[in-house]
């Protein structure tokens, strides 16, 4: 495999900016820029994001650029379009949502402290498998696609020895962590209906990888669950 062009600095200084736009929308949309529990989401949310980044710039540049894969192009399924799209827009309604439920109009009252701590303890728990899985999987891309100018081959090690979508796992603890940190229920239902829509985008995107990547049939005998051992 050739050595990948890195993503340009201006690129990146724009993936940098852009990440700066959510937590200031989540603060302001809550009209209260010391609201304490939505700055431990932005201080979790930024970190995550730049530490993802610049260490993708800086040790897989090939994954960066597959990062930046615009919707419909290399090859992605026909039916993940309209997937991706719709995670996109639900994630933003999702923000959105949260501090307008907690804090601005206040349509869910506070929850207890260790159910705030539980919020944040899943939060640092999806970090983790957040950061993983970029670590362990050069092919992990946002779109349904096989990669086969990359010769993608299916990754067995890290955290896939775990489950099969550690990424994916980190994403129901995001969806499910921040509202419990933030108190919103609002926040929560939005999260559990964007969880159901990836679990039924696993299914589609297991089918494409069992039919089309070698060896990936052979994984899900050795590596059994999706994102919950022994549940599913």
């Amino acid at each position: 495999m050739s050595n990948p062009v890195k993503t340009s600095i201006m690129k990146l200084i724009f993936s940098l900016l852009y990440i700066l736009i959510f937590p200031v929308l989540l603060l302001w949309i809550g009209g209260n820029w010391c609201w304490v529990e939505g700055t431990i989401f932005n201080y979790w949310f930024v970190a995550l994001s730049y530490t993802t980044i610049i260490y993708l710039y800086i040790k897989d540049p090939a994954l960066l650029n597959e990062r930046y894969q615009q919707v419909g192009s290399g090859n992605q399924k026909a039916w993940d379009r309209w997937v991706v799209v719709g995670l996109g827009l639900g994630f933003m309604f999702w923000i959105v949502l949260m501090p307008l439920d907690a804090v601005r109009f206040q349509w869910t009252q506070t929850f207890p402290q260790f159910v705030k701590i539980i919020g944040m303890v899943m939060l640092l728990c999806s970090s983790f498998l957040f950061f993983r899985s970029y670590k362990d999987n050069t092919f992990l891309s946002p779109l349904v696609r096989i990669q086969n100018e990359r010769k993608q081959k299916v990754i067995t090690t890290g955290v896939y020895g775990f489950v099969r979508h550690p990424m994916y796992l980190g994403a129901i603890l995001m969806f499910i962590g921040a509202p419990l940190l933030m108190s919103s229920f609002l926040g929560l239902a939005m999260g559990i209906a964007l969880i159901l829509l990836i679990g039924a985008r696993t299914i589609g995107e297991e089918a494409t990888l069992e039919n089309e990547l070698e060896g990936y049939a052979d994984y899900k005998q050795k590596v059994k669950y999706r994102f919950f051992p022994y549940i599913w």
